[in-house]
Parts: structure tokens; sequence; C-alpha cells
């Protein structure tokens, strides 16, 4: 894992061959750049810059949550025409939805704030990280005059050291480039996104709050030389796998679903998701390895929550089921009638409904959780 801060020499990309665009394009960037390769000065911002960059490796959609250090940042990323701005609720499901999109575009970014923005969103990306995704997660960091003044800040843990959400960052990412200057921000944040591409891992980019609206004459030319391989789908396996999970599925006695998060983001973004939720009552896996009554919830009306977060607004539709005939039902209009509309499926199942496979884990983990120390 490498850490860039501010080093122009040190950050060139470690080879020309760093991945592929989502559709299996392919682009190609010349060495030396042409004289009508250039920007007006409100385009050759360090905002701009990034924007530009997101849409040449293929992400059309940015995943983010606003906060006071990233505010400005936004701002310069929505002004690109090619990108698309998608609000969500909460840190951790931008990050959650940024993995889904690098899993079936190729490559994700989310946008989050500093600290209490990057050490929320942080489970996200390592889990992108043992996946092996390319995800650009994007810091909006201090104010470039705050580094090494011993200030506290807001959004800090307390203390004058900044260093915290990089420190968490080095241990699931591929590279790390904190921009607080102007002069070698273009090589940084082109380096991290093409080492993310290279690497398929996750990278991190970390950018002063008063920078992206600086207009900076690197950010007038192209982004450095680098080239991107088409990556092309096997449709037929693609079929197959889904033939064969389809087949799988419908052969499980027991089968286990985990469908979604942001709910409110899916409605307003026009999703046709079909989400099932498996309502038993409480933690069915930590009953089995150990009782007690922290293992009851108190249960909600999901439902009921769905409908409020809908509120009219979009298009959604709701169902409970309680049984085989119902849940029939019920996938046939979603699959139907409704299939217009974000479709949420609540299964109530019994709460001791569970595989004996599981009944054997939980008895293993149990004994395997209650040796007693070995003698010293």
């Amino acid at each position: 894992m490498d850490t860039k801060i501010g080093a122009l020499d040190t950050c060139k990309p470690a080879s020309t061959d760093v991945g592929c665009p989502p559709n299996g394009a392919v682009c190609a960037i010349q060495d030396s750049v042409p004289s009508s390769a250039v920007f007006n000065a409100a385009d050759a911002t360090l905002g701009r810059h990034l924007a530009r960059r997101l849409v040449q490796i293929g992400v059309t959609d940015i995943f983010s949550v606003p906060g006071d250090f990233n505010l400005t940042l936004l701002d310069h990323l929505i002004a690109e025409p090619g990108l698309n701005n998608v609000g969500c609720c909460n840190e951790l499901n931008a990050g959650y939805a940024a993995d889904g999109y690098a899993r079936s575009r190729g490559v994700g970014a989310c946008v989050v704030t500093f600290t209490v923005g990057g050490l929320s969103v942080l489970n996200a990306i390592a889990g992108a990280n043992s996946e092996n995704l390319p995800l650009i997660c994007i810091v909006g960091g201090p104010n470039s005059n705050d580094y090494g003044t011993n200030r506290v800040l807001h959004h800090t843990i307390g203390l004058p050291d900044f260093s915290q959400e990089l420190r968490c960052f080095q241990t699931v990412t591929c590279y790390q480039a904190v921009v607080n200057n102007l002069e070698d921000a273009h090589e940084l944040i082109d380096t991290a996104i093409s080492t993310a591409l290279k690497e398929s891992k996750p990278v991190y980019i970390s950018i002063s709050c008063n920078l992206p609206g600086i207009p900076h004459p690197t950010f007038s030319r192209e982004p450095v030389p680098f080239s991107l391989s088409p990556r092309l789908s096997n449709s037929m396996g693609i079929e197959a796998a889904v033939e064969a999970t389809a087949e799988f599925l419908n052969k499980a006695v027991k089968p286990v679903l985990v469908t979604a998060q942001d709910i409110s983001t899916m409605i307003r973004c026009g999703q046709r998701s079909i989400i099932f939720l498996i309502n038993n009552g409480g933690y069915t896996i930590e009953v089995e390895i150990h009782d007690g009554p922290y293992n009851v919830i108190k249960n909600w009306n999901y439902t009921a929550l769905v409908n409020a977060i809908h509120n009219g607004e979009g298009k959604c539709w709701t169902a409970k089921v309680f049984c085989e005939e119902d849940l029939i039902e019920a996938i046939e209009a979603a699959s139907g009638p409704k299939k217009d509309s974000l479709c949420f499926i609540e299964v109530i199942v019994h709460k001791d409904d569970t595989s004996k496979e599981l009944l054997e884990w939980g008895s293993r983990v149990s004994a395997a959780n209650s040796r007693p120390p070995n003698p010293q």
C-alpha cells in the first residue's frame, strides 16, 4: 500500500495498463497532449478535473452524503454534465451503494466528509477491499491552511492530529492520496484512480475543502497518460451462472435472502427492485450459539415503515405475507402489475425456522467459544 502526500516525483503510475471501462470500450490517452486539449479557466479546477476523470473511467453516478468539508467539492462534481449525484441517507449506505455499482459497472465512487463521514464509510470500503473491487473513496478534508497548525477541528476526535482517518484507510485501501496543495493534485488524483483500476482495489483520496474551485494550469491538460484495456463479458457464461443460481434457489428447502438499505433513495431514483425482508423476530444465529434475552429484538411494522418512507412520492408497493400462498401471490404481483414499482415484501417466519446445518454450526461455535483457558 502506498501513501502519497504532496510528493510529485514519486506519484507516477507504475504501469500503463490499468484496467478497463465498464462497457468494454477501449480508451487510450497519448503521452503528448495536443495543444487543443485545453479547458477554459472555469473548468480548469481541481473539482472539475476529478469529475472529468471519473466520467472518463466509466463512472456516471457518485454516491454521496454532504458535510461541511465536501460541499464545494460536490458543487464542482455535479457541475460535470456526465456525472449524476445520488444523495444517500448515511455514509455507510453510500459506500455499499458504490460497492454494488462497482460490481455492476466495473468501478464505483463515493464522496463523504472528513473523519465523521470517513470512519462511517470505512466498513464498506473494507468490504470492497476484501472483494477486490475498484472503488474510489473521496473525502472532503480540512482547509489546507489548517495542516500543521495544531488546531482542534470539529469532525475529529478532539486532537490536532488529522491523520487518524488516513491511518484507518491505509489498512483497507491500496493507495492513499492526501491533496492539500494544487501543485501535485493532478498527479495524486490521477495516480490514485489509475491504481484502483490496476489493482482492482479501493483507494482513498482526501481533498482539502478550500481547493476544489481554484483553477490551476495542470488541470487544463488531459489526465496523466494511461490506457484502459477492454474487459469483455462472456454472455453465455453469465446466462449459465444465472440459470445455475436460479436452479439452486428453487431447489433450496430453506433459502436465505439478504435484500437492502436506503429505500428512500431507491424510491427517489426510480429503482424497480424487489426487496424481501425475512422477519423471524430476533437473532436466530446467536440463539443457536448461546441464547439469552439480548437475542430478542423489538419487532417493527416494517411494511408500515416503508410506506412512511414512500410518503406518496414515487412508486412503491408493500406486502406482508404469513404463508406460502400469500408469498406466491405477492411475487406474482411484484413481477406483474406492480413491476414498475419498488416492491417490498415482508415474510413472517417462525423464530425457530432454521436449517439443521445452522443448528450444527451453532453447536460447534458454542463448544469452541466455551473452551477453558489452557494451563499456564
